[in-house]
């Protein structure tokens, strides 16, 4: 399928803009660069939005109700785990909270390179720990708790679920895995279709894997899920994709794996779509639509009538 039209406009923009490459730059100007892009998103009011410490890891939560026992969303942003941070993913968070009917709390991990792998899988997980544990205090029902991100984000929350079934963690409900990242070979076709001109480039990404991981660490199937002995056992997922993205296949392989492992998964690839076009649903119809089907993946789990 062709290129959105409006995703191609989007991109036409962006190239006459003449801004220099992420990898040419340094971690804080590509953060100033991501939190400019993401300035002007829509807010979707919420009932209370409010910045918490979850055992030394600082937290957003944003309520669409007070009401208490309310389902709890963790979002873990995108951004290479370098240039994301809280701001930059607040719409999504938003949209999250009020579509899925739910409680999300968004996790202010640790950046790389100031603080590479483990640290920001560490702060992730002890989070998700954290609330479960805090749960009455935080109007949550510790029964009913899900993860979800894009992009780094996609790969934390896989990792997040591996751990949690590995150490006798939090009862997750559900994954949603928006463009994951599940691997650092960088070596499949959909990297080579798609390595320049479609927002994430390759170039790119190997500039956050050398701020993320040193290279002994990148087979551990902590930074790399896909490399896991097994993926049994870990909650129920929802893997949405997007056809010129060099993550494509990546998280598509992720997603067959866990199929293959007896885990209910449900695999959405959006065709004519780049990365990061979930984060753009103020403009994208596609990027409003995956949303919403995430939420509704995400009520279903919580038992939404």
């Amino acid at each position: 399928m062709p290129l959105n039209p409006v995703v191609a406009a989007i991109l036409e923009q962006a190239a006459a803009a003449g801004a220099p490459p992420l990898s040419d730059g340094t971690p804080a100007e590509g953060r100033a660069m991501y939190q400019a892009m993401n300035a002007a998103n829509v807010k979707v009011d919420m009932a209370q939005v409010e910045d918490l410490n979850a055992g030394g890891v600082p937290v957003r939560v944003y309520r669409s109700s007070l009401a208490d026992n309310r389902p709890c969303l963790m979002y873990f942003h995108g951004g290479g785990w370098v240039i994301g941070d809280l701001e930059t993913h607040d719409n999504v968070c938003r949209h999250f909270a009020k579509e899925a009917d739910c409680t999300v709390i968004a996790v202010d991990y640790r950046l790389a390179p100031e603080h590479p792998f483990p640290a920001p899988v560490d702060d992730c997980y002890n989070a998700t720990c954290w609330v479960q544990a805090n749960a009455a205090s935080l109007k949550i029902n510790p029964q009913k708790m899900a993860v979800a991100g894009d992009s780094a984000g996609g790969h934390l929350s896989a990792v997040v679920s591996l751990r949690a079934r590995d150490e006798n963690g939090p009862q997750l409900v559900h994954q949603l895995l928006i463009y994951p990242v599940t691997d650092a070979a960088m070596d499949t076709v959909s990297y080579t279709d798609n390595a320049e001109g479609y927002m994430l480039t390759r170039d790119s990404m190997r500039w956050f894997w050398d701020h993320f991981a040193a290279e002994e660490h990148r087979s551990d199937p902590l930074a790399s899920p896909l490399r896991a002995e097994s993926v049994a056992g870990t909650p129920p997922a929802t893997v949405i994709t997007a056809e010129f993205d060099p993550l494509r296949d990546e998280g598509e392989a992720y997603g067959k794996r866990l199929q293959d492992a007896g885990v209910p998964v449900h695999i959405k690839r959006y065709d004519g779509m780049v990365h990061g076009f979930v984060h753009m649903l103020d403009a994208l119809e596609d990027g409003r639509d995956a949303m919403l089907l995430g939420a509704a993946r995400l009520r279903e789990a919580f038992g939404h009538q």
